[in-house]
């Protein structure tokens, strides 16, 4: 489902925050003007009323009408904006509306008793005219609808341009980010160009990158390797077939000519086998480990395996250590056989291979050691790469094509480890952390 425009979306709201925000505020004004003028009035009522008290009260005990209503003509014949009604007992004694064909009168009663007379009640009532104040109250009602229009129009108008100033960096992000692939290796994007909001987006996005190049590297290096790899045993296997057919052999030479590519066919096989292994470690896959096992009996076990090559270089094997930990048995056996074999072929004559085993906090560490030559120490950050070879080192078992350390790497990651590789002193050491279960 599509979201739409940001800038559209940002505007909108804008407009909507701002119509609402403004009449809020201009309803208040409104209210506020309107309690104002109904105060006023209530404040003219009041001083109307005790005016008009006043005056029948002092002109209540003569009964002398004329007077009173001389009186009061004198102060209501010059306010045209008040009409009154004066009651005594129910008779009108005096009234006053000024003739106002477009007056708008609101309205008051009141009555009161006689001070001296109990039995005579005066009621008054009295009118205000409000037209003039209704007009203004119009005028404020029509001028604050105004302003809120005008108002909203110009936030908008101001709040999309913004908006769109504000979204220019993730214009040009999207055209930075145009120009950065597999077509452009080392480009990034310099985060510091952007806003605090933008900058983690831009380094997370370097980072994928960086590692989609790592990748795609990889990829084309494992490609060239594989080529590379399979080459040559196809080429062996094309080139004796063309031998043998060259020319008319017996059953011997035939039988010959098969064992050889048979064992062409088997390190071909070897080196498939392992790339699956490597690509489905690849992928993220945990080891499937079981109850806890004694790593050093799992070592034994290998060294038994490896027993005819260790009397025939004239090796032994030395275990110490030990930890209980849940593993996979056969990855680990395969690792512990990949670095074995690979001392075995690389130990000095009459020399021992040590195992140690190392319980630690988080995880339980492997390591193997053998005397003999040196490894360069510009080769041991390499050694676990696919197809690596050092001059010396060619990367363990699997018919020695160079996937042994690579295997070891991956078995590691699979049970939450890591590898490491030492070399100095006349002894190589290569080793591998199981890291603990979590339950």
């Amino acid at each position: 489902m599509s979201t739409g425009s940001i800038q559209a979306s940002l505007s909108r709201w804008f407009a909507v925050q701002t119509f609402v925000g403004l009449s809020i505020i201009c309803a208040a004004i409104y209210a506020v003007t309107a309690w104002s003028f109904q105060l006023k009035q209530a404040s003219e009522f009041e001083r109307n009323t005790e005016l008009v008290r006043h005056v029948v009260e002092e002109f209540g005990a003569s009964q002398d009408r004329g007077d009173l209503r001389h009186k009061l003509d004198d102060f209501f014949l010059s306010h045209d904006e008040i009409s009154i009604v004066l009651q005594r007992n129910g008779e009108v004694i005096y009234a006053f509306t000024p003739s106002r064909s477009s007056a708008r009168w609101v309205w008051m009663p009141t009555e009161w008793r006689d001070v001296q007379r109990a039995d005579t009640v005066t009621q008054l009532r009295l009118g205000i005219d409000v037209r003039e104040d209704a007009k203004l109250l119009g005028r404020l009602a029509w001028t604050l609808l105004g302003a809120v229009i005008v108002g909203t129009l110009l936030v908008s108008l101001t709040g999309a341009l913004l908006v769109r100033r504000g979204l220019r960096p993730l214009k040009k992000l999207a055209e930075q980010t145009a120009a950065t692939g597999p077509e452009y290796p080392g480009h990034r994007i310099d985060a510091s160009l952007y806003a605090s909001e933008i900058a983690p987006w831009v380094s997370q996005f370097n980072a994928v990158l960086e590692r989609a190049e790592q990748a795609y590297q990889q990829l084309e290096s494992f490609n060239a390797d594989v080529a590379h790899e399979l080459r040559t045993p196809l080429a062996n296997l094309i080139g004796a077939a063309e031998v043998e057919l060259a020319r008319p052999r017996s059953t011997g030479e035939l039988q010959e000519a098969l064992l050889s590519n048979l064992e062409e066919a088997r390190r071909l096989s070897a080196i498939v086998i392992d790339m699956l292994f490597l690509s489905h470690a690849d992928r993220g896959v945990t080891a499937r480990r079981s109850k806890a096992v004694s790593l050093a009996e799992q070592v034994r076990a290998v060294a038994e395996f490896h027993e005819a090559a260790l009397e025939a270089s004239q090796l032994n094997v030395r275990v110490a250590g030990d930890a209980q930990i849940s593993i996979d048995v056969s990855l680990v056996r395969r690792a512990v056989s990949n670095l074995l074999g690979n001392a075995i072929r690389y130990a000095s004559a009459h020399s021992s291979i040590a195992v140690t085993i190392e319980g630690q906090e988080e995880s339980v560490w492997l390591k193997i050691a053998n005397r003999g030559q040196e490894i360069p120490a510009e080769a041991l950050p390499h050694l676990f790469k696919r197809f690596f070879r050092a001059e010396r080192s060619r990367s363990g078992s699997s018919q020695n094509h160079g996937l042994g350390l690579a295997i070891v790497a991956a078995i590691a990651r699979m049970h939450g480890g890591e590898t490491r590789a030492v070399s100095g002193s006349g002894i190589t050491e290569i080793s591998f952390s199981i890291a603990h279960a979590h339950s």
